[in-house]
């Protein structure tokens, strides 16, 4: 140290190589520290965008996985819109092609029937040909004949009208009063069932309690939230819904708060009511809701009809009926007649039935049967052709009831022959049934139009001075005109008047015609005088 202080170049120069040694290992240090932090510094970044990168991918996989899940429910949602109009044109088309096959059905058997007709026209018209011709040839020989005749006779044609009508006279009286004895021996013989029949008019013995139910074809709508249009729907498709799940016609009328349920079927009718009533009270009105709430209320009415069945069968006390008459009589539930619910009609007729039974000595349980089906017709007489006692009769026979059953649901309307006593009880049983006051609904409109209808149809016969409808019109009584009608004429004015009623008048029951025909003959006696007499 001393020699560097007594040398100071060497000492400049030794403290420039060490501060330059210095500086030298300060930027190698440094050097190495900042490549290291570099280092460091790079791989964080490197973890940084390996990380990103992840996070990238794990978030482009989530995006595409909910747009795949997206455009798989969007497809599926189109492909079963597609299915469901698929099936809705296939229904459609299959519609179609039945109303087509239908229409081309029919006019084949109108092409038929036309020719048919043609061919019967053409033989008719060779036949009216010939029978003029015959009908010429006939006159001819007639006129020849009665020439003949009174050149024969010596007699003039009024001389011998004259006879033949005495002659005629004579005979027709000879066959009536043969004829009224035939009449009196039959009645004879009848006397026992005709008996029966006269008690079993007498009887009223029921005093059954009877609601008179009507099929309901208005539904009145709540008033507010614009039912109207929630019940018609977009383009009416809700209207097209409800009347091809239930088969029931809705009519909305502008301006009116009533809803019509249009329909011949009373079973559909009852369905459409429930249907809009559930649809109403839930809310949710479009045609998958309606297409649901039909198959629910259809289970439920069609349960509620085999119930109905069964408890009036085990009510009466009846065996061995047939499931599908025990179904039948339940679909009476929901149908009417002049107001007059069917079901309990049948019932009421059944007990009615049963009772004159007993006191005649007759079956019972075979009686009851015979009057709680004597209507069961009425079940689907709006399905067929025909009336409800032949319909009734019909399905009676199928379903192997009795030939006692069979006749009185024929017969209970005077249809056809009665064979048994049955027959008569039931249909006494069912005048009475609906004749009892308070049976059946009849306003006093409709009451007046048949008294009045009665007596124009009475006045317009021939022969007829005066008539009066009696018994609330189940009698209408004649006053015939004594110079213009005799004793026969007026036995045939009633007959004809009678059958006039049948075929021009809607009535229950029955209604007596009674003809009267009065001859009064007068004269005088004159005295002598105590003059003349002294």
């Amino acid at each position: 140290m001393v020699w560097l202080a007594e040398h100071p170049l060497l000492a400049a120069l030794a403290a420039g190589v060490l501060a330059a040694l210095g500086g030298m290992l300060g930027w190698w240090f440094n050097d190495r520290l900042g490549a290291r932090s570099l280092e460091r510094a790079r791989r964080r970044a490197d973890e940084f965008l390996r990380q990103a990168r992840r996070e990238a991918r794990k978030q482009r996989r989530e995006v595409l996985l909910q747009a795949r899940q997206e455009v798989q429910r969007e497809r599926e949602r189109r492909e079963q819109d597609w299915r469901q109009r698929r099936a809705q044109l296939l229904g459609r088309e299959r519609e179609l092609e039945r109303k087509r096959r239908q229409l081309e059905e029919a006019q084949a058997g109108l092409e038929q029937r036309e020719e048919a007709l043609e061919t019967h026209r053409q033989a008719l018209a060779a036949r009216e040909a010939e029978l003029e011709a015959l009908r010429a040839k006939a006159a001819e020989l007639v006129e020849l004949q009665n020439e003949r005749l009174e050149r024969i006779s010596g007699m003039s044609r009024e001389e011998a009208r004259q006879q033949l009508l005495e002659n005629l006279r004579a005979e027709a009286r000879y066959e009536a009063a043969a004829l009224i004895k035939q009449i009196k021996d039959e009645a004879q013989r009848t006397a026992e069932m005709e008996a029966i029949k006269i008690i079993s008019l007498a009887v009223e013995r029921a005093a059954s309690e009877f609601s008179a139910e009507r099929t309901v074809t208005q539904f009145p709508l709540p008033a507010g939230d614009n039912l109207k249009g929630r019940i018609i729907g977009q383009e009416g498709r809700n209207i097209r819904a409800f009347e091809k799940a239930t088969g029931v016609q809705l009519l909305v009328e502008e301006g009116s708060d009533v809803v019509t349920l249009s329909a011949f079927n009373p079973v559909h009718r009852e369905l459409g009511r429930r249907v809009l009533e559930e649809l109403l009270q839930d809310g949710a009105i479009h045609p998958r809701r309606i297409e649901e709430a039909a198959r629910k209320v259809r289970r439920r009415l069609e349960e509620e009809m085999r119930r109905a069945g069964r408890e009036t069968v085990k009510e009466l006390g009846l065996r061995g009926v047939h499931p599908e008459i025990v179904q039948l009589l339940g679909r009476l539930k929901y149908r009417s007649s002049y107001g007059q619910n069917v079901l309990l009609h049948s019932k009421e007729v059944a007990y009615l039935t049963g009772m004159m039974a007993v006191e005649l000595g007759l079956d019972e349980h075979l009686a009851r049967r015979a009057g709680l089906l004597h209507d069961i017709g009425k079940a689907v007489d709006y399905e067929r052709e025909g009336t409800h006692p032949e319909i009734g009769a019909e399905l009676a026979r199928r379903y192997g009831e009795p030939e006692e059953v069979i006749n009185a649901i024929a017969s209970h309307h005077e249809d056809c022959e009665v064979t048994t006593p049955y027959s008569v009880l039931v249909a006494a049983a069912d005048a009475l049934s609906g004749a009892r006051p308070g049976a059946r609904r009849r306003s006093v409109a409709e009451y007046i139009r048949r008294i009045e209808k009665l007596e124009e149809l009475a006045n317009s016969m021939e022969g007829v001075e005066q008539s009066y409808a009696l018994h609330a019109g189940r009698e209408i009584r004649v006053i015939a005109c004594a110079t213009k009608l005799d004793d026969a004429r007026a036995a045939l004015l009633a007959s004809d008047l009678a059958s006039r009623i049948q075929s021009e008048v809607d009535y229950p029951g029955k209604i007596k015609v009674t003809v009267i025909r009065e001859v009064r003959a007068s004269a005088f006696a004159h005295g002598t005088s105590p003059h003349e007499s002294a």
